[in-house]
């Protein structure tokens, strides 16, 4: 099986944590991983750390994407939700076959793609509304079909597992979670 990129998509206003975590632990797992800023490679995040991005949206290549992975965090999920570039690169990893994967309040941006109408998502408390015809759980994290999402920085871990698991990394992750010495 060919090994399969991470693509995770930084806009202004990113939640760190929620960024920072599935690259570490992807990239621990030997997982290439591309950070890509929305706009520019240099992006701020909410609470004000600044990343330098790998490149920019523009130079995504959909066919290479096993997972396109959304952080949240404000105003980044709102920068997300109202790209263009976004939108169309959202819909072409999808119908290649690749996972969608948001977290926090990034689910809006896959609501207005149009990928999750019926799916079963979670999203940070409030943002329940902005999800059209989702199904709203509630939980830490949600996996239907191709669609992963996760409630908050709290659950990044965990959200991060799914991604792994999408990538066909469920053997690494619990020795990396070891190493990392966090409980299964």
């Amino acid at each position: 099986m060919k090994q399969q990129k991470a693509v995770i998509v930084l806009a202004d206003g990113f939640e760190e944590i929620e960024a920072i975590t599935p690259i570490d632990v992807l990239r621990r797992m030997e997982v290439e991983v591309a950070v890509l800023g929305l706009a520019s490679r240099t992006v701020r995040g909410a609470h004000g750390i600044t990343v330098t991005a790998d490149g920019v949206l523009r130079e995504a290549v959909a066919a290479e994407i096993g997972v396109l992975m959304l952080p949240g965090g404000m105003p980044g999920a709102k920068n997300l939700r109202d790209s263009e570039a976004l939108m169309a690169l959202l819909r072409r990893v999808y119908q290649a076959g690749g996972y969608v994967a948001a977290i926090c309040a990034a689910p809006i941006a896959l609501a207005r793609s149009g990928l999750i109408e019926g799916r079963r998502v979670t999203v940070y408390p409030g943002f329940e509304n902005m999800l059209g015809g989702a199904v709203v759980t509630g939980n830490p994290t949600e996996v239907d079909g191709r669609i992963i999402t996760g409630r908050g920085p709290g659950a990044a871990l965990e959200f991060t597992r799914h991604v792994a698991a999408a990538l066909g990394r469920e053997r690494e992750v619990g020795a990396t979670m070891q190493s990392m010495l966090i409980s299964q």
